[in-house]
């Protein structure tokens, strides 16, 4: 029993550690945000909390320049002001930002926060392991290794999950599109502009530590995943 008691204390302090970390990006996102007031964006999300039926779905304007969106663990959908910039402006369509919002709603309906905690758990587990392991065979230099060996595979691991999770809330947001009537292709038309964006920025990113998977990827899947759907028809 003494033995497991490394691990146990490990995983007690990485539990704290997130329930940490996950209340300050709560009031960090609540503090640097404001609710989402276009009219136009506004009837696209209570379209969705409709055909859902769960309720009003609360969608706030984060204040960051990047265009993006994001799910919070207590069932909040952020947009980026960026994004909202973009749309403004006209370079982004209604139903292109209606996409980002359907697809952060799948993050909260497929449950992939508590997803993450318990892999997180998993991956602080696994460095304690690994400490122990190597730290027996080669005395001295033997935590280090081990400690960046864990990380390096904590880091692959965590990037092939989160790309996984981006796979379902992809496929989520889609139908979510579909059903109310606008259809798979502003999503696609919005990974395609993200992507033109990224490629005239330029990126190092390996493919495999990437926590998004590769913007033609994503689309290929989803036009898979759309191929037999009737054309969408706009509710009266």
């Amino acid at each position: 029993m003494l033995r497991l008691l490394p691990l146990v204390v490990a995983l007690v302090m990485a539990w704290l550690w997130w329930q940490g970390s996950s209340w300050h990006t709560r009031r960090s996102l609540l503090k640097h945000s404001k609710p989402l007031s276009d009219p136009v964006l506004a009837a696209h999300v209570a379209c969705m909390a409709d055909t859902l039926g769960t309720g009003p779905v609360e969608v706030r304007v984060y204040d960051h320049t990047a265009i993006n969106g994001l799910a919070s663990p207590d069932g909040r959908v952020y947009v980026t002001s960026g994004l909202i910039r973009r749309y403004r402006a006209g370079e982004i369509g209604s139903a292109e930002v209606a996409s980002v919002i359907a697809h952060e709603i799948g993050h909260l309906a497929l449950g992939h926060a508590p997803r993450r905690r318990l892999d997180f758990l998993g991956q602080n587990a696994m460095r304690l392991v690994l400490g122990l392991v190597i730290g027996r065979f080669i005395p001295f230099i033997g935590p280090l290794i081990a400690t960046k060996a864990a990380a390096l595979l904590a880091s692959l691991l965590a990037a092939r999950l989160s790309r996984r999770d981006e796979f379902e809330a992809d496929a989520y947001g889609a139908a979510l599109m579909h059903r109310i009537g606008l259809g798979h292709a502003p999503q696609v038309a919005l990974l395609r502009k993200l992507d033109a964006d990224a490629g005239r920025r330029g990126s190092g990113m390996v493919a495999w530590l990437a926590s998004h998977p590769p913007v033609p990827d994503r689309i290929a899947a989803i036009e898979t995943l759309a191929k037999d759907w009737p054309a969408p028809s706009l509710p009266d």
